[in-house]
């Protein structure tokens, strides 16, 4: 008798999972999806967890959506930065900035699409929360490709003539290209692309 109600206890017991594995589960069906087309079904498959698991742990699929895209904007932000310490000036930090994103646009991983640039596209079905989170994600983006431009101005690798938000809203359009195009698996060789953009430099 203890057994079996030692079982049903056991079966009664919530899944336990561990948050941010689940979150990085559900990213790929965001990125692939979009935040609307993205059903509860196709993120239970994904995730590994039952529909009920995922109103418990996250309310709903917005709730769920807001932490999924902070830990995708923070992982991504935190693996640039990284790359970008490595580089000896502003110049060589934008040539590795391209090819970041560039690697990310390529294969697979291109065809996936970009969680920001995904909703970006979506901006006008979003409310003002979410809406404003793109945004501001966006917004961050170029302003590291702003503090990139005036690092390169200053420490002589990149021309001092350049106007910096200018040229920032330049590269940053051709960033966003980078992934919409990387979703139909078109891009060029990556060093030829960049050599080009990085005359814009000179």
């Amino acid at each position: 008798m203890p057994e079996t109600l030692h079982s049903a206890r056991e079966r009664g017991r919530p899944r336990q999972f561990d948050p941010d594995s689940a979150l990085d589960l559900a990213i790929p069906v965001f990125r692939e999806k979009g935040y609307h087309s993205a059903s509860i079904t196709d993120l239970s498959e994904a995730m590994q967890l039952t529909a009920g698991s995922i109103y418990k742990a996250f309310h709903d699929k917005r709730s769920l959506f807001l932490q999924v895209f902070a830990r995708y904007t923070s992982l991504r932000n935190q693996t640039l930065r990284q790359r970008l310490t490595q580089q000896p000036d502003g110049r060589a930090k934008i040539a590795e900035l391209l090819r970041f994103y560039l690697e990310s646009a390529s294969d697979m991983e291109g065809r996936r699409g970009c969680l920001v640039v995904g909703s970006a596209i979506e901006l006008g079905l979003l409310d003002d929360e979410l809406a404003g989170l793109v945004r501001a994600a966006l917004e961050r983006n170029q302003h590291t490709i702003r503090q990139l431009i005036e690092q390169g101005k200053q420490d002589g690798s990149v021309h001092p003539r350049h106007d910096a938000q200018a040229l920032s809203s330049v590269l940053m359009c051709l960033v966003l290209g980078m992934r919409v195009a990387g979703k139909s698996g078109e891009l060029p060789a990556h060093d030829r692309l960049v050599a080009t953009v990085m005359t814009l430099l000179d």
